[in-house]
């Protein structure tokens, strides 16, 4: 596409398309440039800012100006107007070979004017007598340019907008820098090193510990309890549950055994696998939402500020209202220097100074209030996503709902109690690691699993059905495991089915003992287990997107656990203020259907706009559905497979409990992890756009209305250059307006 007219630094910031096939290193930029272009600005900064402040200082107060000052600020401010204001020139050089001009052209022509028309003053004009002072002028003399009149200076114009100017442009790349570090967390995800196995020569299989990147398709590698898969493949022996919350963000587990796919990065939580390796490198899955973050972030265009729109026109004008001022003096008899005087004021008095300031200053102070409340704003493109947001697409878990599973309700059959079906149940569970088998441990003893309500809008465990004195941490005795009074041996988890114990307890003076089984209904069945008398309730929880387990003892199964992710308790509030805000919200998750249409009735979103079962692929495909349907989308996300989704989206926010992935790939983050912060994050968002407009118009009508004392020579250059500092402190004093945002 054109990029006449856009400025080198911008277009390298812009970010840049992996070519296809190419294969991630693990120390590799993956937004180079940018990071070298970082570095160069920064550079050009300091130097700028060091040499201007003295230049500034001699040019305007009269009482510092020394024997021969006028030479010393000609030599700082020269590498300030010609290496520091580099970027500008050579955009400037840039559009006009493309017949284009942008507020760099300006900048770069201001600056040239005000220079050249200095070092000709100090070489030719006679402004380089030693001893020589200037003063500033409201008015320009009356007979400038005749007889001993001295020409005067304008170094610290030049100065101070490139200075100005490139701390905008630096403020702008720190924001923009942050596009690769997404790819940058992806690469960290992934397993290191990896157990391969090898056969020696006599037939024996060893392991050998190499790095990931050493192996190849068809290679078979071990994987134990507690490690990540190292890349995706096929389970060749032994079962267990594999934490897929990585790159799914559902909190339930997935057994998988032999024949049955894996992926990398996701952890084995309980027996041992080997598996075979069939993608390796660029072709995982891994890999994949890596490329699709890298897409949804290169390919969104850089927003068209309405400077640079408005640059359209105002540039040219400019230009020639110059031009027609400087040939206007001429032709009505004025001396050269009057005529170059009227002409520099005239670029120097255009020159957007505060255009510089009017979004970095907005940013500044809306960002500062935003981390207050815990929002945090990366670059001000983003703020202009907000203005015409329609829709809004909300992750459901670790979003909506808190991401772990809770135990919610406790269905006993007749004759057996809650209380002991829970207790049972919990007494063999809290020796196992799964996350159901902790959420239903965490029940049963009355502590909160991280934190995790045991119900949320809607059915709750009776606090009755919990064991009261005797749930004291786990101890072991003589004869097993001891859990306050009970006493649990002979335990046994069976990867992907459920746990078996023999459970001790001391009733009325008699102590008895059952082997208890907790798990799926087809393992109960195996077992011996009379399944029918739960059977119905398990199939109910089921159809409405719970995650059901049954207990037995004796042969019978004697209740059912139904356990949810439950919905956060401001979930339901949070939609209701994004639709006041005019927004349409989208329920977006990989989870069933049963559980998503659950939480979306929680919550208030209609059943029309909810999507289950989706692939981080398919989210992706989500989103740009609704933007091919003329939608502007917000997406709000926490995790790795929400990454490409947030990228992709009009305005990404994060959750800030989320992975740093996803924080990475959006344009906002939700620190405290409430979705009522979205609302917010996009009312501040609206705010703080409405003042940097507000701020552009008043920078413009400064400059329109200040244009035509120039043009007439009613304007000192130097004066100009101070009541564009003037406009300056007009747009600051208007941005922080934004402090006082709730």
């Amino acid at each position: 596409h054109d990029m006449a007219g856009m400025d080198p630094v911008e277009h390298a910031l812009s970010g840049h398309s992996m070519a296809p096939g190419h294969e991630m290193q693990p120390d590799e930029d993956t937004s180079a440039p940018t990071d070298a272009r970082g570095s160069d600005l920064r550079r050009r900064l300091r130097v700028a800012t060091v040499l201007t402040v003295p230049v500034l200082v001699l040019s305007m107060l009269p009482a510092l100006q020394f024997r021969g000052w006028q030479w010393v600020v000609a030599a700082l401010a020269l590498p300030v107007a010609t290496w520091a204001a580099w970027p500008f020139h050579k955009a400037a050089a840039r559009a006009a070979r493309h017949r284009a001009s942008t507020m760099d052209t300006l900048v770069s022509i201001g600056i040239v004017a005000a220079t050249g028309w200095s070092l000709w003053a100090l070489l030719l004009g006679g402004a380089g007598m030693l001893g020589m002072t200037m003063t500033p002028t409201l008015w320009p003399a009356a007979d400038a340019g005749h007889g001993d009149a001295m020409p005067e200076l304008y170094f610290e114009v030049a100065a101070v907008v490139t200075t100005f100017l490139l701390a905008g442009r630096y403020a702008e790349h720190r924001s923009r820098r942050r596009a690769g570090d997404a790819l940058r967390a992806l690469l960290d995800l992934g397993a290191k090193d990896v157990a391969l196995l090898v056969t020696g020569p006599d037939g024996r299989r060893t392991e050998r510990r190499v790095p990931v990147d050493r192996l190849a398709v068809g290679d078979e590698f071990a994987v134990r309890p507690g490690e990540k898969v190292a890349t995706d493949g096929v389970v060749v022996s032994g079962t267990s549950a594999l934490d897929t919350s990585l790159l799914t963000g559902e909190p339930v587990p997935v057994d998988v055994g032999p024949g049955d796919d894996v992926t990398g990065a996701t952890v084995n939580t309980s027996g041992a696998l080997v598996v075979r390796a069939t993608r390796v490198g660029e072709e995982t899955r891994l890999a994949q939402i890596g490329r699709l973050v890298a897409a949804a972030q290169t390919g969104k265009a850089p927003v068209q500020r309405l400077a640079d729109r408005i640059s359209a026109v105002f540039v040219p004008v400019v230009l020639v209202l110059a031009l027609g001022t400087l040939v206007g003096w001429l032709l009505a008899g004025g001396s050269v220097q009057s005529a170059f005087t009227a002409a520099v004021a005239v670029l120097i008095i255009a020159c957007p100074c505060a255009l510089g300031l009017a979004t970095p200053t907005a940013l500044l102070v809306g960002t500062g209030r935003g981390a207050q409340l815990g929002i945090l704003i990366k670059g001000p493109e983003i703020l202009e996503q907000t203005r015409a947001v329609d829709t809004v697409v909300l992750d459901k878990t670790g979003t909506v709902t808190q991401g772990r599973m809770a135990l919610v309700d406790v269905v006993p059959v007749d004759g057996t109690t809650r209380e002991d079906v829970l207790r049972f149940a919990g007494a063999v569970e809290q020796l196992a690691e799964h996350p159901v088998a902790r959420a239903i441990a965490s029940a049963a003893h009355g502590t909160p699993d991280d934190g995790a309500a045991d119900a949320q809008e809607g059915t709750a465990v009776d606090p009755s059905a919990r064991p009261a004195a005797d749930a004291t941490p786990v101890a072991v005795g003589a004869d097993g495991v001891v859990i306050g009074s009970d006493q649990v041996h002979d335990f046994r988890a069976h990867a992907g089915h459920g746990v078996s114990g023999v459970v001790r307890v001391a009733h009325a003076g008699v102590a008895l003992s059952r082997r208890v089984l907790v798990g799926r209904l087809g393992w109960l069945a195996d077992e011996g287990v009379d399944t029918g008398t739960v059977e119905a309730q398990v199939r109910a929880a089921e159809d409405d997107g719970a995650t059901a387990v049954a207990v037995a003892w004796d042969g019978v199964a004697r209740g059912v656990l139904v356990l949810r992710d439950p919905v956060k308790p401001t979930s339901a509030q949070a939609v209701a203020e994004l639709r006041a805000l005019g927004l349409r919200p989208v329920l977006l998750t990989g989870d069933n259907a049963g559980a998503a249409r659950a939480a979306a009735r929680t919550v208030g979103i209609a059943e029309e706009d909810v999507v289950a079962q989706v692939l981080p692929a398919d989210k992706v495909a989500v989103v740009e559905r609704l933007q091919a349907e003329g939608r502007r989308v917000a997406m709000v996300g926490d995790g790795v497979n929400d990454a490409a989704a947030l990228a992709t989206a009009d305005l990404g926010l994060a959750m800030g409990t989320g992975t740093d992935v996803a924080i990475e790939a959006a344009d906002l983050t939700l620190v405290r992890g409430d979705l009522r912060t979205a609302g917010q994050a996009v009312r501040l968002s609206r705010r703080t756009l409405r003042v940097i407009q507000q701020n552009l118009f008043w920078a413009f009508a400064y400059n329109v209305a200040a244009i035509p004392l120039a043009a007439f020579g009613l304007l000192n250059p130097m004066i100009a250059g101070a009541a564009m500092a003037f406009s300056s402190v007009l747009v600051v004093g208007n941005s922080l307006r934004l402090r006082t945002f709730s």
